[in-house]
């Protein structure tokens, strides 16, 4: 698994992407910068009003909005958003401590997936640092649900995703894959899957403020009946890759790898992050180990009932720079 090196990893030097922000439709520089062991991941939004800078860190407790992307934000107005793609690559591929700089309030959305993000990182290696990773892992189930939809975390050595859609539309339909997360495995399997969306939503979208720089170079459009990108997926299945995917990215917001299986059906960012508060508001559910199960000569029994909560609305605030 990505954790089993058992040392923490920060990228080999500073690394930088530009593009724009599928939201915002604005153009957007972001920096990668190695950073020290035990930071975690840290946006440094820049540009902001009166030339200030701010740090807002990659965590759960950080997440403002989960309406079709991940909004992290801090008390004094300060947001970085569809961060979800950029943490799917860092956590994938080992990457535990690093300083994200924008310049503006979204990541950009390259081509809809973490494929370029990743090329990115590779382009500067991963080195691996002097002290020991600390893993997350699940010790008993926990759930949330949302009508037939539901999120759960259970008990497994190593990190597993099996996610399942339904969408009634003739080219998505049913999908489920399982997915353990390696960091070969997420390049091959994963890291291409591009965001998607319906045509016909469109315009309450940009009616919204959202996806105003959306096109069909940066998402898979889904028109009534068919797929619009003349290229056509880059899987049959490339939807629920693009789940796992979001997934892998928003998990990462619980600040450590997750020993554990993560189970979805019909989720999204919302459930997501649910899942999260759901599992930090039962201290018994996890606990926070070095290195992986594999290197323990003895195993805390997993007792207990399992967790379940309803799934609640996040604070919704808007972009206000």
């Amino acid at each position: 698994m990505v954790f089993r090196s058992g040392y923490q990893g920060t990228v080999g030097e500073s690394v930088s992407l530009s593009g724009i922000g599928v939201h915002s439709g604005k153009p957007v520089t972001l920096t990668i910068h190695p950073s020290d062991e035990d930071t975690g991941i840290i946006f440094l939004r820049t540009n902001l009003p009166g030339s200030r800078d701010v740090e807002i860190k990659a965590d759960w407790s950080a997440i403002s909005a989960t309406a079709l992307c991940t909004v992290l934000g801090d008390p004094n107005g300060a947001f970085v958003s569809t961060v979800e793609h950029l943490l799917a690559a860092l956590r994938a591929l080992g990457v535990d401590n690093a300083l994200v700089e924008v310049d503006g309030p979204e990541v950009p959305i390259m081509d809809g997936s973490s494929a370029m993000f990743v090329d990115a990182i590779d382009s500067v290696g991963v080195v691996q640092q002097s002290k020991r990773r600390k893993v997350l892992r699940i010790l008993k189930p926990v759930r949330v649900d949302a009508g037939d939809a539901f999120g759960e975390l259970r008990p497994f050595d190593g990190s597993r995703f099996e996610v399942s859609i339904d969408y009634d539309h003739a080219s998505i339909g049913c999908q489920s894959m399982e997915f353990d997360l390696t960091p070969q495995g997420f390049r091959d399997e994963v890291a291409r899957a591009r965001t998607f969306g319906f045509l016909k939503d469109v315009e309450n979208l940009w009616a919204n403020n959202f996806a105003l720089g959306s096109s069909l170079d940066n998402a898979v459009v889904l028109g009534d009946d068919d797929v619009m990108n003349q290229e056509g997926t880059r899987w049959a299945d490339e939807f629920v890759r693009h789940k796992i995917l979001d997934s892998i990215g928003d998990l990462a917001l619980a600040g450590l790898p997750i020993e554990g299986c993560f189970r979805s059906h019909k989720g999204g960012h919302r459930l997501n992050f649910t899942m999260m508060k759901a599992l930090f508001a039962d201290p018994t559910a996890f606990e926070i180990v070095e290195g992986s199960a594999s290197d323990d000569k003895v195993r805390r029994e997993r007792t207990g009932d399992d967790v379940k909560v309803s799934l609640e609305a996040a604070t919704l605030r808007p972009e206000t720079n």
